[in-house]
């Protein structure tokens, strides 16, 4: 075993690193639409999709429970991929800086379903882990040519706990 992540909570500071948390308060902008009736949290994570073309879609995930065997982290090269959930429901998140074109050491962020992230590119991260039952989320990435995806297997997987002991 490589070791074991608590979740810690999502929070834009602590997930700055490696993207943005899709909230409200992230907004860079917050100003009154449709003749009042509506309010804009403007411009809340910029989406990169570069040569390619922005796709929205709707990811349905499979629960799972922890303890959480990790055992392979994703990127995606040519463009962010942004996750915000549909029913509200809590998820997990775990990332891990780029260390010389692997992941570095993991980090695991417990979101409680009220906030969305949005990975930036290049960023390593574990495919959508829903918790407790079935989950919809509505997902913004990168479409088009070229090859928008690397997976990394570690040798021996991390464990998500779900608190400290």
């Amino acid at each position: 075993m490589s070791g074991v992540l608590f979740p810690e909570p999502l929070t834009a500071d602590a997930f700055r690193p490696f993207g943005e948390v899709i909230e409200p308060d992230n907004a860079s902008e917050i100003k009154l639409i449709n003749n009042g009736t509506t309010t804009r949290f403007h411009d809340i994570a910029p989406v990169e999709v570069g040569e390619g073309r922005a796709l929205i879609s709707i990811f349905r995930g499979k629960p799972f429970a922890l303890p959480l065997q990790v055992r392979m982290l994703e990127r995606h090269p040519l463009g962010s991929q942004a996750f915000m959930p549909i029913e509200g429901r809590p998820y997990l998140v775990v990332v891990a800086p780029d260390d010389g074109g692997r992941p570095g050491a993991p980090r695991a962020f417990l979101c409680e379903g009220d906030k969305g992230v949005s990975y930036a590119r290049n960023v390593w991260h574990h495919p959508l882990v829903a918790l407790g039952e079935r989950s919809d989320f509505l997902v913004v990435d990168r479409g088009g040519e070229g090859v928008n995806l690397e997976e990394f297997v570690f040798d021996e997987p991390y464990s998500v706990e779900s608190s400290a002991r």
